[in-house]
């Protein structure tokens, strides 16, 4: 493996050349060009946020910025991951050509789409920031907001390994992007996105397993732990979340989850690499 970094790092020009590219040609013929980027998930985290503050959480204020707080580092987990599944096929005539190091592929893909997620924050900042201008009140950067590039580095730790797996098993078996796809959306729901992780911890079903079931919510899945930890880090605690039980109060972040998580992702970012390392060179044999 170290060989292969060794080679890789002699190619980062192309690397760069490549996100560069990347970056481009996403929205290329349209006339909002990288706006579009930021629309999505703000029109969709508005729509989320109407439906929830309504006919939901109708006692939490300012909901979007929760919901947004954790929905953009999913969405640039989603596309990442969805990205990376068609980087080989997609670019097999030039695989076939010339001699480069393949994981150059995936590795540009999500490094484009981890310039658009950093670019979305800034924009959420600013959005924050507006808020508070317009209802002052509590200021809204908080001092867990020095941990956000920690954060950022464990979500790309671990979307990149995922994407060296499914971009090269996707290479043989093209079954995997829709299952991933399914994955993805199922993944959704499982993630503290439209909820928060207070309602898992006071549900019924964890209360009568004495908390095995939020315990293993976080641990099995690192993107539900790191979905809690951009949303109670970069913002102040809600003042209540609706429960079964009635309003209750926002539990504390659980640095533990998240270093269950850190390791985890570093975990699936060395073995992914070293899957992908391991098929690469069969690439060129597929028919």
């Amino acid at each position: 493996m170290r060989d292969e970094l060794r080679e890789l790092w002699k190619f980062r020009e192309l690397l760069v050349t490549m996100v560069q590219r990347d970056l481009k040609i996403r929205y290329k013929n349209s006339a909002l060009g990288f706006i579009w980027s930021l629309l999505n998930p703000l029109i969709t985290v508005m729509v989320m946020s109407f439906v929830l503050s309504n006919f939901v959480y109708r006692d939490i204020p300012n909901l979007s910025a929760y919901v947004l707080a954790a929905y953009l580092p999913f969405m640039f987990f989603q596309l990442s991951v969805l990205d990376s599944a068609q980087t080989i096929l997609g670019s097999m005539p030039l695989i076939k050509k010339i001699y480069f190091p393949r994981e150059i592929l995936p590795i540009a893909s999500v490094i484009s789409n981890f310039i658009h997620l950093v670019l979305a924050f800034a924009v959420f900042f600013a959005y924050l920031l507006l808020v508070w201008i317009i209802f002052p009140g509590d200021f809204p950067f908080q001092v867990g907001t020095l941990f956000l590039p920690l954060l950022l580095v464990i979500m790309f730790c671990l979307s990149l390994g995922l994407a060296f797996f499914i971009s090269a098993l996707n290479t043989f078996y093209e079954d995997v992007k829709y299952l991933v796809s399914v994955g993805l959306y199922l993944m959704f729901f499982l993630s503290p996105i439209m909820y928060f992780s207070e309602q898992v911890a006071n549900a019924p079903l964890n209360q009568q397993t004495g908390g095995l079931i939020y315990r293993l919510y976080h641990i099995l899945n690192p993107v539900a732990s790191l979905a809690t930890a951009f949303r109670k880090t970069l913002l102040a605690p809600q003042q209540g979340v609706p429960t079964p039980q009635g309003m209750v109060a926002p539990l504390p972040l659980d640095w533990r989850y998240v270093a269950i998580a850190g390791v985890v992702s570093v975990a699936v970012l060395i073995s992914g690499y070293s899957t992908f390392n391991r098929l690469k060179w069969k690439f060129v044999e597929r028919p």
